[in-house]
């Protein structure tokens, strides 16, 4: 009962390169270059997508969401990451972790779900064509994307806010993630990891699924082609979003795998 009557911490130590000091410089140029090339990348992409009238389609739209999600996601991170590095004050407030872990989840969860939409988009496009402009519809489907993912991490934030934290509030990470959190809490944890189960089968399974489904009637649909430069020409429209989708479910399932080893923690 003592530990459980100290009050609640006011704020968290982010200790994922604080013991590498005399690694902070290249840390540092690293996060900056890798911050800024983001940056310039996806804001070319959205103005580019912006300025020409030819590419005001459904595909494009969606792409400029996405590249505006990433934006977004890398803002929530890489600058405080970046002043902790500079000042070597690895603190943040315990209003500032939620938020940071609000908007992180939020923004994982919209681009899961734009891959999804992005997805789609490509099997009505090739296996319905004479039906696209009906069927697809990208406002209404971006807004649900961002009123879901919002609502998800909402629920999830206003658990952990009701969750004590007077074990330590050292978080061997560099930002504010779920797990590290979750390790440092001091109640009850069963009611937030049922919640966070049921909503990663919701947010994960169900638009890793969609893909998978899209694809497969996809790949149906272009193996009756007969001609082999219709082929490649319809799979070329795919291939960047392919990519994307390796990209961020291959780094999505590493960390996992690594967890269960034990080793994520101690290698970030």
């Amino acid at each position: 009962m003592e530990v459980k009557n100290q009050s609640s911490i006011s704020d968290f130590l982010l200790l994922g390169f604080s013991e590498h000091q005399e690694q902070q410089p290249l840390l540092f140029g690293l996060f900056l270059g890798m911050y800024l090339v983001t940056l310039l990348g996806n804001l070319l992409i959205i103005l580019a997508i912006g300025s020409d009238p030819h590419l005001h389609t459904p595909m494009y739209f969606f792409l400029a969401n996405l590249s505006f999600v990433d934006t977004c996601f890398t803002c929530t991170i890489v600058p405080k990451v970046l002043v902790n590095i500079h000042t070597q004050q690895h603190t943040i407030s315990h209003t500032g972790c939620l938020l940071q872990m609000y908007y992180f989840m939020a923004l994982a969860l919209l681009d899961d779900f734009l891959l999804a939409i992005m997805a789609y988009d490509r099997y009505v496009a090739i296996c319905l064509p004479l039906h696209y402009t009906t069927v697809m519809c990208p406002q209404l489907l971006v807004a649900t994307s961002w009123l879901c993912s919002n609502l998800l991490a909402l629920s999830l934030t206003l658990q952990m806010a009701q969750l004590s934290f007077c074990a330590s509030h050292s978080i061997p990470h560099f930002f504010c993630d779920v797990p590290p959190l979750l390790k440092l809490a001091c109640s009850d944890t069963h009611t937030f990891q049922v919640t966070m189960l049921t909503e990663a089968i919701l947010s994960g399974i169900i638009p890793l699924t969609c893909i998978l489904v899209s694809y497969a009637h996809i790949m149906h649909t272009i193996l009756r082609i007969p001609s082999a430069g219709r082929k490649h020409k319809v799979f070329s429209t795919c291939g960047s979003h392919l990519t994307v989708v390796t990209v961020f479910y291959g780094t999505l399932f590493l960390p996992e795998e690594q967890a269960c080893e034990g080793g994520f923690v101690e290698t970030v």
